[in-house]
């Protein structure tokens, strides 16, 4: 089973410079501190975010895993 890249999703979310809350804009959540949770493993992402993440990050998929 393949794991889940968290640290690449952080890394390019800092290489793109974007902030914590323009990831939770673009991924429909209320606030920075949801999506924090989300990037730092507490909350796991759910298949269908997927695609939105990998179109905030401007990467592929497969580079999630």
């Amino acid at each position: 089973m393949m794991s889940f890249n968290l640290m690449f999703i952080k890394k390019r979310r800092l290489e793109l410079d974007l902030t914590l809350q323009e990831m939770a804009n673009k991924l429909g959540f209320k606030n920075a501190s949801t999506y924090l949770k989300y990037e730092s493993g507490e909350y796991s992402f759910k298949a269908e975010q997927l695609p939105m993440l990998a179109n905030a990050l401007d990467c592929n998929l497969v580079k999630f895993f």
